[in-house]
């Protein structure tokens, strides 16, 4: 900028000169500023961590940890080298700088100088799994929405999450309710923190992935939604996912003092949360639409999709522009792909059967959830059947293009259970 090129040198005063009003800019307004230079002034280096605590910011120097013979071959390999004498001076004070004071001292190894770690320190996984797709081209995902855990919830819970990974399910997810919705079982029944819960199956040896289906804007500021799936992905080794919905239970709402806005700015609200959650989990901490900042910490370890819930026209024009996919019932199957034709935004379906090991044993379970509902109407609504005739039924849904099932039965009672549904993921 101030030079004739990257190796004039003899740009060196002017271009730390731009730097420092750079520095003091971005400083003087709470960005992360990245400096780079070889850091070997002292005063300078002073002044930098000086001005980072002036702003309330961390300061953190990184090392490179460079051998000196392979810094004196890339020097002579220089259009213009610097002078021996100097690249010897400078070498010596990578050595004898002093970096005490400073936040945090990062060293980077050279390429094949690997730092030894202990093995069963850190994260099990580091990187994303393979996905799991069924033979028919499905994910599955087992939504989990009534939980009989008796008098051992984390037994319960860890037993289904590990039967569900055994048997091929791509991930778990969980309702986000204060209160057991009627739907599923009584109001005293227990309906967990789905965040908290999350995490207790992320320290599982598994390949699941982990998230909501889904979380009502309503019920947190999107930030902190935010930062609960970003920690999420990080202690998982990238396996967090966020279902999003505009919220419909007004009674949850008035039992926890939450307020309950009408339809319209719901949406609305679903619109601004997608925009301030992608904010805050992009790189830097430059201002968006929303925040004047965007400091969150730990950043996800992958791009967190967000699935919406919803099957109403505004709800599928915000998917449309803003979400990886939208979930929906599977009568509203057709309609989604009409409104989300010529996009990448995949549809998902809530999937709540009734399935058998059997003919006998289908009809007895119908039986058993049917309530005051007539066997054949509740057997009709539920695509009551054994597993090869729900996988028929799979098998169309993917040739119409849904790309995964999130699969809820009503008896999910433990393990046992899942290993009943394990035939439909194969």
């Amino acid at each position: 900028m101030v030079g004739s090129g990257a190796h004039d040198l003899d740009a060196t005063d002017d271009a730390f000169d731009l730097l420092e009003r750079i520095v003091a800019a971005r400083l003087g307004r709470r960005l992360s500023t990245v400096v780079d230079t070889l850091g070997l002034d002292d005063v300078r280096r002073s002044r930098w961590t000086a001005a980072a605590r002036a702003a309330g910011l961390p300061a953190v120097a990184v090392v490179l940890d460079t051998p000196d013979d392979v810094c004196r071959a890339r020097n002579r390999a220089r259009d213009r080298p610097v002078p021996a004498p100097a690249l010897a001076g400078q070498l010596r004070r990578v050595r004898e700088a002093d970096l005490a004071g400073w936040d945090v001292v990062h060293h980077v190894a050279p390429s094949g100088r690997v730092p030894q770690t202990d093995p069963e320190v850190g994260l099990r996984h580091t990187t994303r799994p393979v996905e799991r797709r069924s033979s028919q081209g499905l994910r599955f995902v087992l939504q989990v929405s009534r939980f009989p855990w008796g008098e051992e919830p984390p037994a319960w819970l860890t037993g289904v999450a590990l039967a569900a990974d055994a048997a091929g399910f791509a991930g778990i997810a969980l309702m986000d309710h204060l209160i057991q919705i009627p739907q599923v079982d009584r109001a005293w029944a227990p309906i967990p923190e789905p965040w908290v819960t999350l995490g207790l199956l992320a320290g599982l040896d598994t390949r699941l992935e982990l998230g909501t289906l889904v979380t009502p804007v309503t019920f947190r500021p999107p930030g902190i939604t935010a930062k609960a799936a970003a920690t999420l992905d990080a202690l998982s080794g990238g396996r967090a996912f966020v279902g999003l919905g505009a919220g419909w239970w007004e009674r949850e709402h008035a039992a926890y003092g939450v307020p309950f806005p009408p339809p319209r700015e719901r949406v609305d609200r679903v619109e601004r949360a997608i925009a301030t959650m992608r904010a805050l989990w992009a790189p830097g901490t430059r201002p968006s639409a929303d925040l004047p900042e965007t400091t969150s910490y730990p950043r996800p370890v992958h791009d967190i999709p967000i699935i919406l819930g919803g099957s109403g026209d505004r709800m599928l024009a915000v998917a449309r522009e803003h979400a990886d996919a939208v979930n929906v019932r599977t009568e509203h199957v057709d309609r989604a792909l009409r409104a989300l034709a010529g996009t990448d935004v995949a549809v998902t379906v809530l999937d709540l059967p009734t399935v058998g090991r059997d003919r006998e044993d289908t009809w007895a379970r119908v039986e058993r959830l049917r309530g005051t509902t007539k066997a054949a109407a509740y057997a009709e609504r539920t695509y009551a059947g054994t597993p090869a005739e729900q996988r028929d039924r799979y098998g169309a849904l993917a040739d119409r293009g849904v790309d995964t099932v999130f699969l809820a039965v009503a008896d999910l009672d433990g393990p046992d259970d899942v290993e009943r549904l394990a035939p439909l993921v194969v």
